[in-house]
């Protein structure tokens, strides 16, 4: 199987190189999640990526500064997509905690039109990470079966829901055990843990028996560009129409 190296996958925007870059080779030290194994990892591998996500999850809330230098032992050697999918969950955790501040009831107004311009960053690298996980799972891939079903969701689309669900696991475990909460809280956040914790499982499943098929040619995947249009100069008319009129940006 070829694997693609991150050097193929060319960001899509500036903010989408920045989160890559900012996720160097020497942070992979998740608590022996990447240790080194005697055989090549499969390229997709759906229980260590959702690992991933709830360890990353765990360590930036405690030290959003993480990832730091890589102090013992050798420096393992991940495959790229590890490396984009930690990205892209970085984004997904950033754009969550600007949702959150959008919402402080004592913002100001230039506060939330500086947290909205935040959020489409944030929304525009995780939309273009997606898509750099769908490359590097392509080129994983290699040639698919063209007379196969195709596949609507593509595997990126179903990494960056379990992104997301990561998230919502973390936030409603805390408000099972919030001290200011009710205890009527508390369960009804247990409850809702329960739920998500399902879906995670199977929404995981699914996406381990995609990937199942499209290595056997039995379904076949396409990369789908978002085609966002909200961030594009030359596509908001909002934003050409200030440019036309000579207006400063």
């Amino acid at each position: 199987m070829r694997l693609t190296t991150i050097d193929t996958i060319a960001p899509t925007s500036r903010s989408s190189s920045r989160y890559l870059e900012s996720q160097p080779r020497l942070l992979i030290e998740l608590d022996g999640l990447f240790r080194r194994r005697p055989d090549p990892p499969p390229m997709l591998d759906v229980l260590q990526i959702t690992q991933l996500h709830d360890q990353a999850t765990l360590r930036w809330h405690h030290d959003p500064s993480w990832p730091g230098p890589h102090t013992e032992g050798p420096i393992p050697a991940p495959g790229p997509l590890l490396e984009i999918a930690l990205a892209h969950h970085r984004a997904n955790f950033d754009l969550w905690h600007e949702e959150d501040t959008a919402r402080e009831p004592e913002a100001s107004d230039a506060r939330i039109a500086a947290v909205k311009r935040a959020i489409d960053v944030f929304n525009q690298t995780r939309n273009d990470l997606v898509e750099a996980m769908d490359r590097a799972l392509l080129g994983g891939a290699g040639p698919q079966n063209p007379a196969a079903p195709l596949h609507s969701e593509s595997p990126g689309l179903i990494l960056d829901r379990l992104s997301i669900l990561a998230l919502k696991i973390y936030h409603t475990a805390e408000e099972t055990h919030r001290a200011t909460a009710t205890e009527a809280h508390r369960r009804k956040n247990l409850d809702r843990l329960a739920l998500l914790e399902e879906q995670r499982t199977d929404l995981a499943a699914c996406l381990d028996a995609l990937w199942s098929d499209v290595l056997s040619g039995k379904r076949r995947f396409k990369l789908y560009r978002q085609m966002k249009m909200y961030n594009d100069p030359d596509l908001n008319p909002m934003v050409y129409a200030h440019k036309l009129a000579g207006k400063p940006s």
